[in-house]
């Protein structure tokens, strides 16, 4: 049986892992490489794994969410990305949602909070 840290853990990592997508787009309005965006996750207390972003921006980018570019300029050659026209559009819409949700979350917590007998 799981312990009360491992429980709590794996339901983070789901909170986490629902809000990924969002996480990616919102940063990408601007042309990012892989390792500039683990960094720039990273310094705003959002970190990921490089194993899980590569797959996730190649994912979003056969979905046409994101738009790519080889900058082959300097010595070691990268793969820039940044939000195509479709990809703008569900970034908005997953932030409207992500929204709602936050807002709908906060009032039944602040209801629990209001009704806790313990």
């Amino acid at each position: 049986m799981d312990s009360m840290e491992e429980l709590i853990s794996s339901f983070i990592i789901e909170l986490k892992r629902g809000t990924l997508v969002l996480s990616v787009l919102s940063q990408l309005h601007t042309p990012e490489y892989g390792y500039s965006l683990v960094q720039k996750l990273e310094e705003k207390n959002s970190p990921i794994e490089a194993g899980t972003l590569y797959p996730l921006l190649r994912r979003l980018e056969k979905q046409q969410l994101l738009k790519s570019n080889w900058d082959t300029t300097e010595s070691r050659p990268r793969k820039f990305y940044v939000l195509s026209d479709k990809g703008k559009e569900v970034y908005s819409r997953l932030k409207q949602e992500w929204k709602f949700l936050s807002e709908q979350l906060d009032r039944l917590l602040l209801e629990g909070e209001e009704n806790e007998n313990y």
